[in-house]
């Protein structure tokens, strides 16, 4: 079960493997782009080139009936984005295992790779574990680290923890199997770890208006929110202009930024030059150099060159 493209390397992965799937259980179809298209997701697309039946269920009672239909050996989960009941976790022979994209019990939840960055973590990893009916709260098999790079967004994040995600899962599953083949006597030898829940921190479903950028943070607090919201939801300002005597609000969204810890008397959220000629803006603390960024309805481009067009922004206070 899965659905983004995190879950691709996996599906993928198993495919190859000793382990490939009998089904994919993912998200309906969803329209997308400007003429509102069908379109499916990555998981879907990979299965049917490997020839794999897929399920779409649309409501909890289609889920139940389909997975189990399939009456599964196990369960394998990877960012499917819904919370399965007991009726399906407990059916099963091995269960049902989720991967999970954070060291847990850390940064539970639907957005973990993004809030390691925004909180400025500096390792992170992947997270093999049993499902039970609350949220990534069952216990350990399996657990891999990945120290987070200075430029990392939640996109190459993502990839990276995909790739480790895949071979650790394939681990994982071979000693799981045999585990459960062992005696019971034997079995106890082997258990998995149980999460410390005193330990536990959450994230939440990111939505746009969490990439609104508020200047009275710090420079460094902002440079990390750019990288951990890219490419969803993005990070925008409100860049207010006048024509014809009528004020007009339009959303900017800055793609790429660094910190500085230049010390000026601008105002929060002004626009001006630096000594470097880069476009820059004034923090709650330090200053944000813009690299690239993307007008509302615009393609990106580099700060240079939309300063070019867009000279009047100087001096400009954004919102």
């Amino acid at each position: 079960m899965g659905t983004p493209e995190f879950s691709v390397p996996i599906l993928e992965t198993l495919c190859q493997s000793d382990f490939k799937p009998r089904a994919v259980i993912t998200a309906p179809d969803k329209p997308a782009g400007r003429g509102q298209q069908l379109s499916s997701p990555p998981v879907k697309i990979i299965a049917q080139n490997y020839k794999i039946p897929v399920c779409q269920p649309k409501t909890k009672e289609e889920l139940a009936k389909q997975t189990l239909g399939f009456k599964p050996d196990i369960i394998l989960v990877a960012a499917y984005g819904k919370i399965l009941p007991k009726e399906i976790l407990d059916t099963p022979k091995y269960g049902s295992i989720n991967v999970h994209p954070s060291l847990l019990p850390k940064y539970r939840g639907p957005s973990p790779v993004q809030f390691a960055i925004l909180n400025g973590e500096k390792e992170t990893g992947v997270s093999i574990m049993l499902m039970n009916e609350k949220m990534d709260e069952g216990s350990i098999l399996g657990q891999e680290f990945i120290e987070i790079e200075k430029d990392e967004t939640a996109r190459s994040l993502e990839e990276k923890l995909s790739k480790i995600a895949s071979k650790l899962l394939i681990k994982t599953l071979n000693y799981w199997i045999v585990i459960n083949e062992m005696p019971k006597s034997a079995k106890n030898l082997v258990l998995p770890q149980q999460q410390d829940n005193s330990k536990a921190t959450y994230t939440k479903i990111l939505t746009k208006q969490d990439g609104k950028i508020f200047w009275d943070k710090s420079a460094k607090e902002l440079e990390r929110q750019i990288r951990a919201f890219y490419p969803w939801p993005g990070s925008f300002t409100v860049l207010k202009t006048s024509a014809d005597g009528q004020n007009k609000f339009s959303n900017l969204k800055i793609l790429e930024a660094a910190d500085s810890d230049l010390k000026t008397e601008k105002e929060l959220g002004e626009v001006f030059l630096a000594d470097s000629q880069e476009l820059t803006v004034q923090t709650g603390q330090g200053c944000l150099i813009i690299k690239n960024l993307q007008t509302e309805g615009g393609k990106p481009m580099s700060a240079a060159d939309f300063l070019n067009g867009h000279p009047e922004i100087i001096g400009m206070i954004l919102q």
